[in-house]
């Protein structure tokens, strides 16, 4: 069995475990708790003939044991009542119940549905009935339970959040690791890129396919870093937002299909942010091909900028597909995605740079369905 699965096994192991203890500690507790009220039964009967032998004993009788008998009730309420129903005796009860008539009848509706009367026969064709209820520690017993029970399903949400969060923390492990081993991987050809430009530029070739290059190499090394720094915590810095969605927006303008319409529109002065501009370059590279694949490769993109008094605002307009409203949260989940190919990453790891790395918030600003979609990224101004 590999590790996964033994996990698993262990962790359905420990919550049926959970399950199995608690259902038989509450079909022990019930049992507990019918002998309980079986016990008082019996003790209730004794009382009654108790009071039986008291009623028909003759005056030179030795009562002793019947008082004793009826004086040793401390817990258990009762109420008697004659045979026509009307109340003749109580003991045990609230003084707050004994304080109006309709109380003692109230109290005495509650009895009845709590356990069978007992007929105390006096003699000559005279009875009474005797309504109990359950004693203090027989109520208590009730609700203990339900406790139970609630400390069970705590139990297991506990111990299943720690295996949950323990596969995140692996699976993020897992991620970070394969981020660096790729950024390990591509600097190799990278550095080698790097040398054969140099060498080209010695030979009699047009420079601006030199230059054009460099630019893409100078993206490789971009990228490379940007995977380096997965899963560590980037170093953020003074920067002008506007000036870096700029540069962000004019290289993949360039690199994009001509049947999309790019524009942008910004203010003339800078807005300062603390920004990592590596990873915020990379969020933006995510919601604008996000916002080419809903236009399926044809349509208008803008990218706006606008501040308030605490917050820049940076807006990316399509012209797509547009988003169910019901669905404006979940894109953001991993391994979302309405395209064949791709894992869904982007827009989660969008959030995760926006949201985690930098504090601020990503979220869709609106959408109208075969209209097009506008994401909203707010940063906090210095």
């Amino acid at each position: 069995m590999n590790l996964p699965d033994e996990r698993s096994f262990n962790r359905w192991f420990i919550i049926i475990s959970c399950f199995v203890v608690t259902a038989l500690v509450l079909w022990n507790t019930n049992i507990f708790f019918q002998r309980l009220k079986e016990d008082e039964r019996a003790k209730m009967n004794i009382w009654a003939k108790a009071q039986e032998e008291l009623s028909n004993a003759p005056e030179d009788a030795d009562l002793s044991l019947i008082l004793e008998i009826l004086n040793n009730n401390t817990t258990i309420p009762i109420i008697h009542t004659d045979e026509n129903g009307e109340v003749a005796y109580t003991t045990n009860l609230d003084p707050t119940i004994l304080e109006d008539t309709d109380n003692i009848n109230a109290y005495l509706k509650d009895l009845k549905g709590e356990n069978e009367p007992i007929i105390i026969d006096l003699g000559d064709g005279q009875v009474q009935y005797l309504y109990y209820g359950n004693s203090p520690a027989l109520n208590k017993l009730k609700y203990y339970p339900i406790g139970l029970t609630l400390i069970g399903f705590l139990f297991i949400g506990v111990v299943y959040f720690f295996y949950t969060t323990t596969k995140s923390s692996e699976q993020n492990k897992l991620w970070a690791g394969m981020a660096k081993e790729t950024a390990h991987q591509i600097g190799t050809p990278l550095s080698s890129l790097i040398g054969w430009t140099e060498i080209l530029k010695t030979e009699n070739i047009n420079p601006s396919y030199v230059e054009e290059m460099e630019k893409d190499i100078d993206r490789l090394r971009t990228i490379t870093e940007r995977f380096s720094k997965i899963g560590s915590s980037p170093n953020l810095k003074e920067t002008d937002i506007v000036a870096s969605t700029k540069e962000s927006f004019e290289y993949l303008k360039t690199r994009s299909s001509k049947l999309i319409d790019f524009s942008i529109r910004a203010p003339r002065q800078p807005i300062w942010v603390m920004l990592n501009e590596q990873l915020y370059s990379w969020t933006i590279e995510n919601l604008v091909k996000n916002a080419i694949d809903a236009m399926r490769g044809r349509g208008e993109l803008q990218i706006e900028i606008k501040q308030d008094m605490k917050q820049a605002h940076i807006y990316i307009i399509d012209t797509g597909k547009g988003i169910d409203k019901n669905k404006y949260k979940s894109i953001f989940e991993p391994g979302q995605t309405s395209k064949k190919r791709g894992w869904g990453l982007g827009l989660s790891l969008a959030r995760r740079i926006i949201e985690e790395y930098h504090k601020g918030k990503i979220k869709v600003a609106r959408s109208e369905i075969g209209k097009g979609t506008t994401f909203q990224i707010s940063l906090k101004k210095l």
